[in-house]
Parts: C-alpha cells; structure tokens; sequence
C-alpha cells in the first residue's frame, strides 16, 4: 500500500472511493477444487473467479475516482471474503482507497 505518488506531488485528497464485487461459485467448480485439493496443484477456476472480481471492484473504485475528477488513487487495499448459506457459495471483493489530485514535481 502506497501513500504518494513517485515524481508526483499530491495537491488535493478528495475522499474514499470502493468497489465490490460478488460472483458466484458453481457446484461444479468447487467440486474440481476439492479433487485439486486431494492431488494437489492450483485449482484454475478458482483463481479465474477471484481475478475476475478483484477486476470488477477495481474498475467499480476507479469510476468512482473519475467522477470525483481525481487523477490517481493511493493507498488501495482489497479485501477478499467468501459468503456461504445452504447449497450457494459466493466470493465477494472490496477494493479502497484514496482519490487524488497530483501534478508532477
């Protein structure tokens, strides 16, 4: 997590911006996770779900940027979670951080 810009100076903080996605997982995907798990090596339709939502909740956070008129975002952080009931399993994603306004030093 960063908090400046390199050969950047900061000239105006204007608030926190988020994402958040929330994608469900597929029976059939944890099941071939679980073999994954058994044999070992990654399982590839798990990473596919977290890199397609971590890019939602990014893009989500930048247009909130873009609306603010901000030039760069500091000090993202993304957070990763799974939210399960009966039968679902879901993953959900945050990403946040700082809009700013910068001009090159």
């Amino acid at each position: 997590m960063s908090h400046t810009i390199e050969g950047q100076k900061i000239t105006e903080y204007m608030g926190i911006v988020s994402g958040h996605s929330v994608l469900g997982m597929n029976i059939f995907s944890d099941w071939f996770a679980g073999i994954r798990d058994i044999v070992g090596g990654r399982s590839e339709s798990y990473e596919g779900y977290f890199e397609e939502a971590r890019e939602q909740a990014i893009d989500e956070m930048s247009l909130q940027a873009e609306r603010l008129k901000a030039t760069a975002i500091i000090s993202i952080k993304i957070d990763y979670s799974t939210i399960e009931a009966k039968n679902t399993r879901m993953l959900m994603v945050s990403a946040n951080g700082t809009a700013v306004k910068s001009v090159p030093e």
